[in-house]
């Protein structure tokens, strides 16, 4: 996947991101396919596991979509709690990637 990087202008000015849309992409599928409670409004700091709103198999298929959806392969060490506690952990770690 051939990523753009959004000038530093526009970062400035409150334009959109791919920060923002990966957020967007990434908070619709664990809300219509992996939530255990599809009625949940998960915000970018929501605490996944804590909450109950994802169980160890939903982090299992995050990481899969993720993989896909950035065309990734992400390590099994780096599969910690601190990279998939929210989606702003998940956003932050996939930025590394």
């Amino acid at each position: 996947m051939t990523q753009q990087h959004a000038s530093p202008d526009a970062a400035t000015s409150g334009a959109r991101t791919l920060d923002d849309e990966f957020t967007e992409r990434l908070t619709a599928h664990i809300v219509e396919h992996v939530s255990l409670d599809r009625k949940a409004t998960i915000e970018p700091e929501t605490n996944l596991l804590l909450t109950g709103l994802v169980d160890s198999l939903g982090v299992m298929l995050i990481i899969d979509w993720i993989e896909g959806d950035l065309g990734i392969s992400i390590h099994p060490g780096d599969v910690v709690l601190e990279n998939f506690l929210t989606v702003q952990a998940m956003v932050d770690f996939a930025r590394t990637q």
